[in-house]
């Protein structure tokens, strides 16, 4: 059965829409493999110290990457994620005589999003496993080093003060996913549970259509909370949408403040860091926006200060004893209303703690 993306137009699509990167033949490049390399270890240490996480897959690997790499990866970690829903339209369109152009079209647009993330992101953990990929290309700390370079030239930042940042926040991630051995299958099995429980049928997209259309006249954003995915789901599949966004926040709120707590002393310049990024992001306007909209980028956004929010309201209570019960079980994992109420699942667990 052929796939109903055509992943090899998207990688192409993505390419292109990446562009040429100024910074990819700079002498500046030369630095970052060893710099990374370095830095990410120093930075294990320091989250391992601080957050009492010690990874059970062993020591992180950084591999410094351009545009065309990231996406590359990508590719790869998008075909495992979309599977469930591109074999049902795979299933669809089989008879259908205009099936290889609607395959090239959503090959297009999957490369169309992810040519424009690969133009903003700077690091990222890899947290999928995938079966057809060798050990050595998975679990891996990925930098995309023009973008990097860019910024510490666009701003001025110190390059091994920002590199050991960049560090510090990819590393808290893989910690929370190596170190805490059920939050990996648990994360994975959330996204599957989504993912096969969608039905994408022409009549729901329309409907969803209408809604987004009806939204938008009465001046709302039907996207804020978490991009189509959000529009498409149906009420049971927003429960587990929720439970996904709950982790997400914690996840995200946990990872800026280790950060910030694990570099103290090392990055002095760590609150201009976080500005300019915050307004990198806040900065986007038109088809950007629009792009992080769609997939979800401006919800993971307010995630960051969500959690760190809750986490902090936690820790007020119960210090961070209280805190590192969210990873005792999935159970003891705030849902989304408790991230945005902390007294409730505070009053959940505390007793338990107690007891």
């Amino acid at each position: 059965m052929a796939s109903a993306v055509d992943w090899a137009t998207a990688q192409r699509v993505a390419v292109r829409v990446a562009g040429r990167e100024p910074f990819s033949q700079s002498y500046h490049s030369e630095s970052l493999e060893p710099d990374f390399a370095e830095l990410t270890a120093l930075a294990e240490g320091l989250v391992a110290d601080e957050t009492g996480l010690v990874s059970l897959a062993g020591p992180a690997r950084a591999r410094v990457t351009d545009r065309a790499g990231w996406i590359q990866a990508n590719v790869a970690s998008f075909q495992r994620l979309l599977r469930p829903i591109v074999d049902k339209l795979s299933s669809r369109l089989e008879a259908n005589a205009l099936s290889p152009v609607a395959q090239k079209l959503a090959g297009a647009e999957v490369g169309m999003v992810l040519g424009w993330m690969s133009t903003r992101v700077l690091g990222q953990y890899d947290l999928l496993i995938i079966e057809e990929e060798s050990p050595l290309d998975q679990d891996l700390v990925y930098y995309v080093g023009p973008n990097v370079l860019a910024l510490e030239k666009q701003f001025a930042f110190p390059p091994r003060e920002f590199r050991l940042w960049l560090a510090l926040h990819e590393v808290t991630h893989r910690a929370q996913f190596t170190g805490i051995a059920w939050m990996r299958p648990h994360f994975l099995s959330l996204v599957s549970e989504t993912l096969d429980s969608v039905d994408p049928d022409p009549k729901r997209m329309l409907e969803v259509a209408g809604r987004l259309t009806d939204s938008l006249r009465r001046g709302e954003n039907p996207l804020a909370e978490g991009g189509i995915m959000a529009l498409l789901a149906s009420a049971e599949q927003r429960q587990v949408l929720d439970q996904v966004s709950g982790l997400m926040s914690l996840l995200e709120g946990h990872g800026d403040i280790t950060m910030d707590r694990a570099g103290q002393g090392l990055v002095p310049n760590a609150e201009r860091f976080s500005r300019v990024l915050r307004q990198r992001r806040d900065s986007s306007q038109g088809v950007a926006r629009l792009v992080q909209q769609l997939i979800g980028l401006e919800a993971k956004m307010n995630q960051y200060a969500q959690g760190e929010a809750f986490i902090e309201a936690v820790e007020r209570v119960g210090g961070p004893q209280l805190l590192s019960e969210a990873w005792e079980s999935p159970d003891r994992l705030p849902s989304l209303d408790e991230i945005r109420h902390p007294e409730t699942w505070i009053n959940r667990v505390a007793p338990a703690l107690a007891g």
